[in-house]
């Protein structure tokens, strides 16, 4: 039975996270919600109650309706590659007789790496007097505005953060399989199951506490993308990669309406918690469906 003095102890441990979260969480989130019902402009220091007004303007907006369907294109692109190629890594390393660790490493550390300058040195590699654009006009003729077409923009964006978190979820899908038992694998050389029919009908199983963890935080990255789009298309062309973050940051800071941006926060928010709930309800039922939970 805890008795009062470990309880008040148990509370001074955890007071600094309490604290943080009711400073730089709590707050922030009820003063947002706040301006969501106002027109601030980021300046005046006097602003006007205006209700739902803001959120009825966000709802017909293009700037929101764009983020809102971006979102999910970037989903569509980027889950898929990012979980094949943090698999194809996690399993090649896993299958290593030695260094594990440094290969892990070097894969891990472009998430470490600033989303700035891997932008930029994207950028520098697309723009039109590159080497790669020079070659594919000299050559073939073949003149290719990489950040120009919705299509490519979107792509080339999705290949940048699927590089960049391939090396994290790798760390986490190579935990789960140093955690399967060898002698599983054994039994089934045993029985004569082939490699193909290992790999699904018994790593995959045995997996799935790892990969639903990768696949969860895969689908989160996507409601959160900001640095590549803003330093590399701006949220263009037409809209193409026009993130939730990214129309925030055009209404806050470029149209300096702060309340109206407050509101297109606040609804960025219940569509990622809505979103990530179902995608969440979906797994389990997946993985329940298969007889691996």
């Amino acid at each position: 039975m805890i008795n009062k003095q470990n309880n008040k102890l148990g509370w001074l441990f955890a007071s600094p996270y309490i604290i943080f979260g009711l400073v730089f969480f709590l707050g922030p989130l009820l003063w947002s919600l706040y301006l969501s019902f106002t027109n601030w402009d980021l300046i005046a220091p006097e602003f006007d109650f205006v209700g739902l007004d803001n959120f009825r303007k966000a709802m017909a907006a293009p700037g929101v309706q764009s983020a809102f369907w971006v979102t999910y294109k970037f989903m569509m692109l980027f889950v898929p590659l990012v979980t094949a190629m943090s698999l194809a890594v996690a399993v090649v390393i896993h299958g290593l007789p030695k260094f594990k660790s440094v290969y892990l490493i070097g894969f891990f550390l472009p998430y470490l790496s600033s989303g700035v300058v891997a932008s930029l040195i994207v950028q520098g590699f697309l723009s039109y007097n590159s080497p790669v654009n020079e070659f594919l006009r000299g050559t073939f003729g073949i003149n290719i505005d990489w950040l120009g077409s919705p299509f490519s923009a979107l792509f080339i964006v999705g290949l940048i953060l699927a590089w960049k978190f391939t090396g994290y979820y790798a760390l986490i899908l190579t935990s789960g399989l140093e955690s399967i038992d060898k002698e599983v694998y054994e039994a089934a050389a045993i029985d004569g199951v082939t490699d193909r029919q290992r790999f699904w009908k018994i790593t995959l199983p045995l997996l799935y506490p790892a990969l639903y963890t990768t696949l969860i935080l895969s689908f989160g990255v996507t409601f959160g993308i900001f640095t590549e789009v803003y330093q590399l298309t701006g949220g263009g062309p037409n809209f193409a990669t026009n993130t939730w973050q990214m129309e925030i940051f055009n209404q806050a800071f470029t149209n300096l309406q702060a309340g109206y941006a407050s509101a297109i926060a606040i609804m960025a928010s219940i569509v990622t918690f809505i979103s990530i709930f179902v995608i969440r309800k979906l797994l389990e039922s997946w993985g329940k469906r298969n007889g691996w939970v």
